[in-house]
């Protein structure tokens, strides 16, 4: 979603939800996050999973910096050895390699998901092992660009859902999907001010 996109989107927010409308007053709109589609951003997700910023960017570039092309088949074609030296745990190494296989063999086509409605887009990316829903939902908002995601299992937007509804307690996925159905079909937009509402009041 381009800029102009996410801030049309929640100016039509800010007339359905009055506590939208007093936040953007307060900390203005967030910026796009955009990612690439594709095996890449898919192995990164694999690689950031429990781990600093900081640690999944080394390790990505390790692995990257390993194969001539960022691609299923290179990935495969790399030791275990060389892999587990590049930073990967097994774990992470075998729900790699199964990425890669799942492409390499058709069992799953990133490029097909552009034609998936969300649900069957997200199924999709679940059925591959090491990546649960939060993953799936991510993939859609950031590198497909999808406008009605949102990731109730996020910690952070659960915490900001929290602060701007004033609630006593952080609501559990569901009350935050029921909290934030009337956002639909802006709810990527609502997600990414969230997050931008959160980082804002921190500062203060």
């Amino acid at each position: 979603m381009q800029k102009a996109h996410i801030k049309k989107s929640l100016q039509s927010l800010a007339k359905v939800d009055d506590d939208i409308a007093l936040a953007l007053g307060q900390c203005g709109y967030p910026e796009p996050r955009i990612r690439p589609a594709g095996f890449e951003t898919f192995l990164n997700t694999i690689v950031s999973q429990q781990i600093s910023t900081k640690a999944a960017a080394t390790i990505s570039l390790r692995v990257s910096n390993l194969m001539s092309h960022i691609d299923a088949k290179s990935l495969l074609a790399l030791p275990d050895k060389t892999l587990r030296e590049a930073g990967l745990s097994q774990r992470k190494m075998e729900y790699a390699q199964g990425l890669a296989e799942a492409i390499v063999t058709g069992v799953f086509d990133p490029d097909a998901l552009c034609d998936m409605s969300d649900d069957k887009a997200i199924n999709a990316i679940m059925e591959i092992r090491g990546f649960g829903r939060w993953s799936a939902e991510i993939y859609l908002m950031f590198s497909l660009q999808r406008e009605d995601i949102f990731p109730a299992d996020d910690l952070i937007l659960l915490t900001s859902l929290q602060k701007l509804k004033n609630l006593a307690d952080r609501p559990t996925p569901k009350i935050a999907r029921e909290l934030t159905q009337a956002w639909s079909p802006w709810l990527s937009s609502g997600s990414l001010f969230l997050w931008h509402y959160h980082h804002h009041t921190a500062k203060k």
